[in-house]
């Protein structure tokens, strides 16, 4: 197991995290899948990260609590060598008009997103320091970046993820950590299966959804060597939607 670069990505049973978590397997990446609840979700990006030959271990815990992280992560961080890669990605919407949001639809998206940041990017952190190496990436959200409506609960999580990253990025540069974001804009998941989708097609230049595949090609693309130049970037995979 030491021998393979480890990668942890949050949110990997469905989705643009098991997309990412399949596309790094298949490069050789041992992986570590977080999830919150969905157990066959988890069983089946595990199939598919031994379709593509690779191995991995799925790791039931919600990381927006911080003790059910904390728990988690010093149960796998004493297990493990080393964490080359950590994708935060696990994320939850809870759309609704500001004024019209309840504060726990402010809160579950919040303790998901940047609380999840906070709790698992500080443990992984201190490995990596040791090794004075290592890559994360953190999914924010074209909704960061322009005013959906609606997503005020959404924007200010996704937002957050960016400035904290940029702020951290700096602070480890020259110890060996690098860290990024990627911005992705409608990408065809769950996430967005109840949502107007040929309206959302005409604010998009290139006239379609994306595909998780395609973001997770950029992910992996931060998380190597072929990266070590870049950090405190966010890339946005959105089609041009702005």
């Amino acid at each position: 197991m030491s021998e393979r670069q480890i990668a942890i990505v949050t949110g990997g049973s469905r989705g643009i995290g098991r997309a990412i978590a399949v596309d790094l397997a298949a490069h050789g990446y041992q992986m570590v899948i977080t999830y919150k609840s969905n157990d066959e979700a988890a069983a089946e990006t595990l199939r598919l990260i031994r379709e593509t030959g690779g191995n991995g271990e799925a790791v039931k815990f919600d990381v927006g609590n911080a003790a059910e992280a904390e728990g988690a992560m010093n149960d796998l961080l004493g297990r493990l060598e080393r964490i080359d890669v950590l994708v935060n990605n696990a994320g939850v919407t809870a759309d609704g008009l500001f004024l019209m949001m309840p504060r726990r639809d402010w809160n579950a998206v919040i303790d998901t997103t940047l609380h999840g940041f906070y709790n698992m990017t500080k443990p992984v952190l201190r490995k990596m320091l040791r090794r004075k190496s290592g890559s994360i990436v953190s999914l924010s959200s074209v909704s960061a970046l322009v005013g959906n409506r609606g997503q005020a609960n959404y924007a200010a999580a996704k937002a957050g993820l960016i400035a904290a990253s940029r702020v951290l990025s700096s602070e480890v540069a020259r110890l060996g950590v690098r860290v990024n974001v990627v911005a992705p804009g409608a990408v065809d998941t769950d996430m967005i299966r109840d949502a107007p989708m040929e309206h959302i097609k005409q604010m998009i230049p290139m006239g379609r959804i994306g595909r998780p595949e395609e973001v997770a090609k950029v992910v992996r693309f931060l998380c190597s060597d072929d990266a070590s130049y870049i950090t405190g970037q966010v890339i946005s995979v959105n089609g041009g939607m702005f």
